[in-house]
């Protein structure tokens, strides 16, 4: 790949979806990502909750960065980490 190419992530604008949902939607794309490939949330509100549910369900297995932080838009990336080889309900 050269410098000049882009890569650009997945992005699922959450605004879009009801919010009963929002979070199953958000479990299935992330859930399906292989190790080190990630996806971006787009939101009207910090999605703090989701953040720890996320890591109550599947504890060390996806990583969690803010790009941006309102006041109108949140968006966050959200990276599965490198399998652990664990072959539990977590497909880590």
């Amino acid at each position: 790949m050269s410098e000049t190419e882009v890569v650009s992530q997945p992005e699922l604008d959450v605004r879009a979806i009801p919010p009963v949902e929002r979070h199953a939607r958000i479990f299935g794309i992330a859930q399906a990502l292989a190790g080190g490939q990630s996806f971006i949330i787009v939101n009207d509100h910090d999605p703090r909750p989701l953040r720890y549910q996320m890591e109550t369900r599947y504890p060390g297995l996806f990583d969690w960065e803010y790009l941006q932080q309102g006041p109108d838009i949140w968006r966050v990336e959200i990276k599965r980490l490198q399998s652990s080889g664990c072959d539990c309900c977590c497909g880590g």
